[in-house]
């Protein structure tokens, strides 16, 4: 290195070290390595997908806070549609009915119950403590309205209060017909007695009159003439008392004195207390209050009458189906609408006719197997009469669930008519 070189490193406040170029070239100073687009649009772009995502968790379990909000806001889920997505209860449709299905067809959980749902048969009123003593049929029995089912043990008890009752309307039986013969006696011996008054007291006063003349030509004497006077006054004295004898009988009628009246009444009132034991009678007989079929027995001899009958019972000639609507379809249902029906255990399809449309939207009471159904729908019943092949079918099977479908693309014009 020079001299001059020395020089100029000398003056200088930090030591130089001098390098040729060609042997250790500067390296090339870089920056940080910058992140590419897609890295950095990654984020925005997850926001819609967490969005639609929470959106449509939302709608489908409905949270407490959506639920909230639709109320006060008075919207619902899938309201804009024409077939809305979010209608409860979930429904396992099955596959044949799904085949043919359209998308104004309303599918809803149904019930096949009897004409008239089922009958309980419940103990009568006023049974009190009484226990079942018999039970006269079985599963299976086509019964009568009024046809005896059961007995109670209270029977005896009763029968005898019957027959107390009726011996003492006997006695009051015979007691107004002894009442009526001696008012009757009394009665002509009244009007006998009358009449021999009368008889006589004509009798005394003819005598007086001719006492009373030969007394004015001085041919008897004035003590005979006296005589027959007070005969006469004494005459007229019985006829009165006969007339009123006679006169406390209010008639001739021998039903309208007080007597026959009285005893008239005592019978009425032994009449009422029969009646009244052959009611009570009645609290040991149970009776069907419908003509049907004994769907199920409730209860055994010795026990008490179960709160909710005896047994049950139903009318199956002619089987119907409780079908559950949501709300919000239920405005395409009319009456008249022709309705299918089908249930895996009957294994064929049931058919009938829309007959009656609930007016007061309920809770839904039929539970489908969908664990994430939505058990507080709002639902409508519709009641669907089956057709007469199909009702000897479900005839079988009351109370058993299957899945409706209303084609409420036929008008009730078009329809079997409802009977």
């Amino acid at each position: 290195m020079s001299d001059q070189d020395d020089t100029t490193q000398a003056g200088l406040p930090m030591q130089v070290i001098g390098r040729s170029d060609s042997a250790n070239p500067e390296p090339t100073r870089q920056g940080p390595r910058k992140p590419g687009i897609i890295r950095r649009l990654l984020p925005l772009l997850m926001v819609p997908v967490l969005l639609f995502c929470g959106a449509i968790i939302g709608l489908y379990f409905q949270p407490p806070g959506p639920q909230k909000f639709f109320e006060l806001t008075g919207m619902k889920p899938g309201g804009g549609s024409d077939t809305p997505f979010a209608i409860p209860p979930e429904i396992d449709v099955p596959q044949d009915m799904l085949d043919t299905m359209q998308i104004s067809d309303v599918v809803g959980l149904a019930r096949l119950i009897p004409n008239g749902d089922i009958s309980p048969v419940a103990a009568p009123s006023g049974a009190g403590d009484a226990r079942i003593s018999e039970i006269l049929v079985t599963v299976g029995d086509v019964l009568t309205k009024g046809q005896v089912v059961a007995r109670l043990d209270n029977l005896a008890q009763l029968e005898s209060a019957v027959l107390g009752a009726q011996a003492i309307v006997g006695v009051r039986e015979a007691t107004l017909m002894q009442v009526r013969q001696s008012v009757q006696n009394s009665l002509n011996e009244a009007r006998a007695v009358l009449e021999q008054a009368e008889a006589a007291a004509e009798v005394a006063k003819s005598d007086r009159v001719r006492a009373e003349e030969l007394f004015e030509r001085q041919v008897t004497t004035k003590a005979a003439l006296n005589t027959a006077q007070s005969v006469d006054r004494q005459a007229n004295r019985a006829v009165e008392k006969a007339r009123a004898t006679l006169a406390r009988f209010a008639s001739d009628d021998i039903h309208e004195q007080p007597d026959v009246i009285v005893a008239a009444r005592n019978l009425d009132a032994a009449l009422v207390d029969l009646g009244r034991a052959r009611l009570d009678l009645d609290r040991a007989r149970v009776v069907a209050p419908i003509a049907g079929v004994v769907l199920d027995i409730h209860a055994r001899p010795g026990e008490h009458p179960p709160l909710k009958g005896i047994m049950e019972m139903g009318d199956t000639s002619q089987m119907m189906a409780e079908v559950e609507v949501y709300q919000d379809r239920i405005a395409l249902v009319q009456v008249g609408q022709p309705v299918e029906i089908v249930a895996p255990a009957i294994g064929r399809t049931l058919t009938g006719v829309v007959t009656r449309i609930g007016l007061i939207v309920g809770r839904q009471e039929l539970i489908s197997n969908d664990t994430a159904a939505n058990l507080d729908a709002r639902v409508f019943e519709v009641l669907v009469r089956l057709d007469p092949d199909a009702s000897r079918v479900a005839a079988r099977y009351t109370n058993l669930e299957a899945v409706a479908r209303i084609d409420t693309r036929t008008g009730p014009e078009n329809a079997e008519p409802a009977e």
